[in-house]
């Protein structure tokens, strides 16, 4: 068990968030693919990246791990050898999403499995598209839980025009992996623009990509020409938990530094903004492609509002804690098209409303695929499970700092994303 006591004071001061997750996985698997040697720095160490890279390693990549820093010798797009044993994708859907289209292309067999939480997540959605192009991928189930298992390609994948029915940026990033060996250009076109990181990077290894609206297309490449290194930004969904923090509880002024504001991943600022939060972007920059800024926070009255259809790619990993938010603002938040959540770690839709209203009763509801939050009811401690789901964990922590406390079983969880995470709030 872990206990979150309330805070005493505002959140002052500066505050570092670990690298991006999205980027720090298609960082280990791009220069995996690449002509030579990658330095990644900042590199998230969190369980699921990690998995990222102990299934890279069993293909033969040499990764040299000095901590935030990784030494990555890539073997190129045909240089991959066969995995001695059964590939162990832990908790993380897009280690596993991303290799099912990376690896469609490789002449050997691989079989993926997880923990119980993945083991329970269907990947029909991604494998569909890659059978079209010529994939043979066998599930246990029509859903295709894992264990899943690609048999050896024996020709080149075709080029495919796919007209994605969900936004969603793992299922994308799966295919123009795959587009990278096609034997002609492959087109990917979502219905909302979810969040770009594969494309970006694709782009710094040297691909050739074009968009157009929400559609982009990937042209096919021999090789992959690796950039020497590659600086993974600060998490900008790790970031959301303090930038929540700071909006709601009275005296606070932070700043989150080094943090990635790339468009398609900042939702929960447009979203926190639209409540009435004061926040600012200073020192802004970029790397790599990607925008980086330091992010100023001070203490606000939020009020509610309704949002969703384009906005929830942008911010799907952050519903959580903007509902946390939203039980602290004036009136009604009214969050629509979120039944993507009930395929998360957990069934996230059923955790916010089951465990949130422990900590303040009657306040969250679902009617379909909307979430409604009824703000400023009368908050209570209580002991609530994170359901082994880290984004609950993290949400479930900050409810309780800003409001009247809370207990958390199988509180490690958050270990796949933010492992310095309640170090960070104990000391705030």
């Amino acid at each position: 068990m872990k206990k979150i006591v309330p805070l005493e004071h505002g959140l002052i001061g500066l505050i570092k968030v670990p690298g991006d997750k999205s980027i720090s996985h298609r960082a280990v698997m791009l220069s995996s693919l690449g002509d030579s040697t990658v330095e990644v720095k900042n590199f998230l160490r969190g369980a699921d990246c990690l998995s990222t890279i102990g299934c890279m390693r069993s293909m033969g990549v040499e990764i040299v791990d000095a901590g935030n820093r990784l030494l990555i010798t890539g073997r190129g797009l045909d240089g991959l050898s066969e995995p001695t044993n059964v590939l162990d994708a832990g908790n993380s859907g897009t280690t596993l999403r991303l290799l099912l289209g990376l690896l469609s292309t490789q002449n050997f067999l691989t079989t993926f499995t997880g923990d119980d939480s993945l083991r329970s997540r269907p990947m029909a959605r991604v494998i569909k598209p890659l059978t079209s192009m010529g994939a043979t991928i066998v599930g246990r189930n029509l859903n295709k839980n894992l264990p899943i298992t690609i048999l050896p390609s024996t020709s080149k994948l075709h080029g495919i025009e796919y007209e994605m029915p969900v936004a969603s940026a793992q299922v994308k990033s799966a295919i123009l992996l795959a587009g990278l060996r096609a034997d002609s250009p492959t087109t990917v076109i979502e219905p909302h623009r979810s969040r770009d990181h594969t494309e970006r990077m694709l782009e710094g290894f040297g691909a050739r990509l074009e968009r157009r609206g929400n559609a982009v297309t990937i042209y096919p490449i021999e090789r992959l020409q690796a950039p020497t290194s590659i600086e993974v930004p600060g998490d900008i969904s790790s970031a959301a938990y303090w930038i929540v923090l700071a909006s709601i509880v009275e005296g606070s002024d932070v700043v989150i530094e080094g943090v990635g504001v790339n468009e398609t991943r900042t939702g929960i600022i447009d979203v926190m903004s639209a409540m009435g939060a004061t926040i600012e972007f200073l020192n802004e920059r970029s790397s790599g492609g990607e925008l980086i800024a330091d992010i100023r926070v001070m203490s606000a009255q939020l009020k509610g509002v309704e949002f969703g259809g384009e906005t929830i790619p942008r911010l799907i990993d952050e519903i959580p804690i903007i509902a946390v938010a939203a039980a602290f603002a004036e009136g009604d938040t009214i969050i629509n098209d979120v039944g993507e959540l009930r395929v998360k770690e957990s069934d996230r839709l059923a955790a916010i409303v089951e465990e949130f209203n422990r900590l303040s009763a009657g306040s969250f509801e679902a009617q379909g695929d909307s979430l409604i939050i009824h703000g400023r009811r009368q908050l209570s401690s209580a002991r609530c499970s994170t359901r082994d789901d880290h984004r609950m964990a993290m949400s479930l922590s900050i409810f309780g700092a800003a409001g009247a406390g809370v207990e958390l079983d199988r509180p490690d969880c958050v270990d796949i994303s933010y492992p310095t995470f309640y170090q960070t709030l104990e000391e705030a």
